[in-house]
């Protein structure tokens, strides 16, 4: 029973970063825009919420951090693609080596320090209840967020005007501007939200995950956050659990390889990995004889009428 709980819990915690960015991108890719850039903005709000949490000695200021610096590479990524009109996919990637480099550059002077991870729920008897205590009333404040956000985005995208005017910009956008709807303020809104929420999962990882920051610590987070998104078909409900999905198959690695059952470790480590790569092909195959439920303009560039 113990390990079962252990199991879960690590599940959750693996999972909660994978959630937060995939959230993001979802109301992103609603809107009808495509952005590739996760990875970096992961990465930057990684190294900008442990420099936050480090000098002020408050997880609070970190995630706030990086939830700044997910949205301030956003706001990069924003001004290019709907300003600019310059081409999504070039720019997500540029903007996932820019994040890269510029975190490694920015957490240097970071690398081998600790801090206080972020503290957990403790409700008496409520958490001592044995096996669901913990897992319920026991995990910390981004473990709840991220599961009270992916329940307001259903909200908002299906119980409310603002996200049906959303989802109408992202199936299309023509319609939306003939219909007097600021197609590119809503995307760039949409833009922000997303990179706040990926640099809110990036700063998960060195302020509960782990309590320090190595460079590359999101180690391809951000990608699979794009596949959940793929593999959830645009859906909230899907999206949280194929999160938890993801997330057990990153720990199962870990599990195996305590269980000394012999397979190698590189093998394992690249489970995730190969997972999404499997996924995205079968949903591929299935959309090709299905049809395709995402937002129709999604990654086209929107010029409004002068």
């Amino acid at each position: 029973m113990l390990l079962l709980e252990a199991i879960i819990l690590s599940v959750i915690a693996a999972s909660t970063p994978l959630l937060l960015a995939a959230s993001g991108e979802l109301v992103v890719e609603r809107s009808g825009v495509l952005n590739l850039g996760v990875e970096g903005m992961m990465i930057m709000g990684a190294a900008c919420g442990f420099a936050g949490a480090y000098m002020s000695g408050s997880t609070l200021v970190g995630a706030l951090c990086g939830i700044l610096a997910g949205a301030a590479m956003a706001a990069i990524f924003g001004i290019l693609t709907l300003g600019l009109a310059v081409n999504q996919v070039a720019t997500g990637l540029a903007l996932t080596i820019l994040g890269v480099g510029l975190s490694g550059l920015i957490g240097a002077g970071f690398v081998g320090t600790k801090i206080v991870p972020a503290p957990q729920l403790y409700l008496p008897y409520l958490t001592d209840i044995p096996f669901i205590g913990r897992i319920v009333f026991g995990e910390d404040a981004f473990v709840y967020f991220s599961v009270a956000l992916i329940i307001a985005i259903w909200l908002f995208l299906y119980r409310s005007r603002p996200g049906l005017v959303l989802r109408a910009v992202g199936d299309n956008h023509a319609s939306a501007h003939a219909l007097g709807y600021p197609v590119l303020r809503i995307r760039m809104l949409a833009v922000l939200f997303g990179g706040a929420c990926a640099g809110l999962g990036g700063a998960f990882l060195p302020l509960a995950y782990t309590p320090f920051f190595i460079p590359g610590m999101t180690a391809g987070r951000g990608w699979i956050a794009l596949a959940l998104v793929v593999f959830s078909s645009w859906r909230p409900g899907r999206l949280m659990v194929g999160a938890y999905l993801f997330g057990a198959v990153s720990i199962l690695q870990l599990h195996t390889q305590a269980l000394g059952l012999g397979i190698p470790s590189q093998l394992m480590s690249s489970l995730p990995y190969l997972a999404t790569v499997i996924v995205l092909v079968l949903i591929s195959r299935t959309r090709g004889t299905a049809g395709s439920a995402a937002p129709a303009s999604l990654g086209q560039v929107f010029v409004p009428d002068r």
